[in-house]
């Protein structure tokens, strides 16, 4: 294996383009044989595989793929929510002449079908008509296999989120046990992770000049298996996961004159390759475009949650793109022993290819399959999801906060990727122009996060050394622009645009930054906000809040302060949406209990409850899993880790989830009786100052929120044990085929 290039990238723009671009762009990738042939097409050259509904939008990335790639003068067909009962739908296309491309669609099958409690969810916002069931769990694996199914002998590349979240030994949250990599169980040829532009682009052209794809292990931003005694290894200084960050006891380093077969490092138990000291008495390490770093077997890691926390600590500190090392992990194939290989993040996109992939000709519409009665897409057939970004516009990608609970950074990097502001005018103009139903409102101008934009160090030397977890915890480095002018220039100019009336920024927004302009807070704050801004401290309290790694309550108080001044200035009457997390990792009942004493305090009424949700590679998965906090490195020494309180149980995870709807008549049977038990029942009374009454009124489990889609319905009553089901006790009315008798009335069962 070649070492990884450490020169820039080649430019998205910058290849020949395939023969097959004398067909020109599609109006929509095909979905099906009659497409193809109304293009002219006798084949695809890539089929993408998807677990979402097909919308040409740049917010789905089975369109930035697809289109990114027929820019390279590639073929694509689209397979969308395919039959996974059988091969056949797999089929649907031919057979591709270079790989599938597979992935679950834009969020992870299992976090897309069941709720935090694990439960199945009705509905599914990538469907039509938002019906769920539409994709298989664990979508990749299903999809993986009905494509090998369909064709032997053709490749198949992984990726979207859901392959990016497992590309590496992770805890899997439903099953509540380590799993092995993606790639791994879905013996797909090729993983691709991140925003895989770059990536994908390069594997397509390689692949079309015959190379095998089983040659492509120099590609950044790509996971392949390899037998671990594999010649084409051969070159690459191997660095025990042990040496970048010390788990268990704290050994003796290991002597710089040492050979490979004297001595094992502690973590890994696998090979350590000798170092070079010179005259001077320094170590000399090789260059770390040829180092990869060791992680503990899987074997090792599912069995002990230690051992875990540490490789999930080690590959957060390998994700910046100007330093990370390639990583490695051995799996045991009935005693055969194979590795998987995690090459460096890519490079990210300038700010010319960030325009190219934006610039390209979306339909920003659903394939007209979809279609309903009347030929358009809000109907019976409409997707939510769809609905939610079709007028808005995605400024920027990638995220620099580094919460724990959040999956960005594992996926889209820490390094901010912005669009010119010429590019985005010209999004809002095709919108305001080609998009039916557009008012003149911009849903939305951010991504994933709204102030961003621009963002970013002020030296690329430190960048790209800098190992930080977040620029912003604990506190805004120093090394950090916050100018906020580009963005207060960009939405100027994009509200001074004939036939745009009002641009909403509907993304989150970091508030701790926003507070470093205070321009920015009174241009947003006048122009920009429809009523209700959304933010989200997650909590109160600092021992939640440095496990997530956010900013104190104070700096909410401080945005606070400026919305409301900015706010009475404009003459508007607008209000701050907190959102806060219930049962995240280090998080107390009595911080949970100060949480909703601040929030009755403060007159918020949380409609939408967010319980933490234990994503896969998150680092505050690592905690729920490992009981222990991966940002303060791993020991076993209880003396030198730090233990963190886990919230596991329905009951307490009810709890925690009672405090923040504190307001609800439901909970307070539960509240009682925690509060009394933690010593704090003083805080039940019928005054102003108390949290929850004494008295406890007639409930049916039902909850009246001032929005109605956040409230709950009373459930039937459940009958006694023994008792006869009738229609009162919860059974329809029996179908008999009979006339209803004329003395019934509705609601009452007739006489039979």
């Amino acid at each position: 294996m070649s070492a990884l290039p450490a020169t820039p990238p080649k430019a998205l723009t910058a290849y020949r383009p395939f023969w097959a671009k004398r067909f020109g762009p599609a109006p929509f990738l095909p979905m099906s044989r009659q497409e193809m042939e109304q293009l002219g097409w006798d084949s695809c050259d890539i089929v993408i595989v998807t677990g979402d509904a097909y919308v040409d939008h740049p917010s789905f990335g089975m369109a930035v793929i697809g289109r990114t790639l027929e820019a390279q003068g590639f073929r694509v067909g689209i397979i969308a929510q395919p039959d996974w009962s059988s091969a056949d739908a797999f089929k649907a296309l031919g057979r591709p002449n270079l790989f599938f491309g597979v992935a679950a669609g834009n969020m992870d099958s299992m976090i897309n079908r069941y709720t935090a409690d694990r439960k199945i969810r009705s509905d599914d916002a990538y469907t039509p008509g938002g019906e769920g069931g539409k994709r298989p769990d664990r979508a990749t694996l299903v999809y993986t296999q009905r494509c090998q199914e369909a064709f032997k002998d053709v490749p198949v590349v992984i990726g979207g989120i859901e392959a990016s979240l497992r590309r590496i030994a992770h805890y899997d949250y439903w099953q509540d046990k380590v799993r092995r990599s993606i790639l791994v169980d879905s013996k797909a040829d090729l993983l691709v992770y991140g925003n895989a532009e770059r990536a994908i682009v390069e594997i397509a052209h390689r692949l079309a000049r015959r190379e095998p794809i089983e040659s492509l292990t120099d590609v950044r931003g790509t996971a392949f298996m390899r037998r671990s005694d594999d010649p084409s290894a051969e070159g690459w200084f191997v660095l025990d996961s042990a040496e970048v960050d010390r788990p268990g006891r704290v050994d003796e380093l290991i002597s710089p004159y040492q050979m490979v077969d004297e001595g094992k490092a502690c973590a890994s138990n696998d090979e350590v390759k000798p170092i070079t000291i010179h005259k001077t008495g320094r170590i000399t390490m090789p260059p770390r475009e040829h180092t990869v770093v060791r992680l503990p077997a899987y074997e090792k890691v599912r069995s002990d949650p230690v051992l875990y926390a540490h490789a999930n600590r080690v590959l957060h500190l390998e994700t910046n793109p100007g330093n990370a090392r390639a990583l490695v992990q051995r799996y045991d194939f009935n005693g055969v022993e194979r590795d998987l290989w995690i090459n460096p993040p890519p490079i990210p996109l300038t700010t010319p290819e960030m325009d190219h992939v934006f610039d390209l000709p979306y339909a920003r519409s659903p394939h007209p399959r979809y279609a309903d009665e009347a030929g358009g897409h809000d109907g019976a057939t409409k997707i939510p999801a769809w609905e939610m970004i079709r007028f808005s516009v995605n400024i920027m990608r990638g995220c620099f906060g580094g919460c724990t609970f959040c999956s960005i950074t594992e996926h889209e990097g820490r390094i901010i990727q912005s669009r010119s502001e010429d590019s985005v005018i010209r999004e809002i103009e095709e919108m305001r122009d080609k998009v039916n139903g557009f008012t003149g409102i911009v849903s939305d101008l951010g991504g994933p996060t709204a102030n961003m934009y621009r963002l970013g160090c002020k030296s690329p030397e430190i960048e790209a050394a800098c190992r930080k977890p977040s620029c912003v915890y604990p506190g805004i480095c120093q090394n950090l622009k916050t100018d906020h002018g580009p963005l207060i220039s960009m939405y100027r100019r994009a509200r001074a645009l004939p036939g745009v009336k009002k641009i909403l920024i509907g993304s989150g927004l970091r508030y701790d930054l926003a507070v470093q302009s205070p321009e920015y807070v009174k241009e947003l704050v006048s122009h920009h906000v429809g009523g209700y801004l959304k933010i989200a401290p997650e909590h109160t309290e600092g021992g939640p809040l440095s496990k997530m790694m956010k900013p104190g309550i104070a700096t909410y108080d401080r945005f606070k302060q400026m919305f409301e001044a900015a706010s009475a200035a404009a003459g508007k009457k607008q209000y701050l949406i907190p959102y806060f997390i219930a049962a995240h990792p280090g998080t107390s009942d009595e911080d949970m209990m100060n949480l909703a004493v601040w929030l009755k305090k403060n007159g918020f009424r949380a409609d939408q409850v967010q319980t933490f949700y234990p994503s896969p590679m998150a680092t505050a998965t690592a905690m729920y899993h490992s009981g222990l906090n991966p940002l303060k490195g791993i020991s076993r020494d209880e003396t030198r880790g730090e233990k963190v309180d886990v919230v596991r149980g329905e009951r307490r995870r009810r709890l925690h989830k009672a405090f923040l709807r504190y307001h609800d008549a439901n909970n307070w049977p539960l509240l009682r009786e925690a509060l009394k038990a933690m010593g704090r029942a003083d805080l039940i009374g019928n005054g102003k100052h108390h949290l929850i009454p004494s008295y406890q009124p007639v409930t049916d489990g039902s909850y009246e929120s001032a929005r109605r889609k956040n409230s709950t319905m009373a459930k039937a009553a459940m009958p006694r044990k023994g008792q006869l089901l009738t229609q009162h006790t919860g059974l329809p009315p029996r179908v008999t085929g009979a006339a209803r008798p004329a003395a019934s009335r509705p609601g009452k069962p007739g006489k039979r």
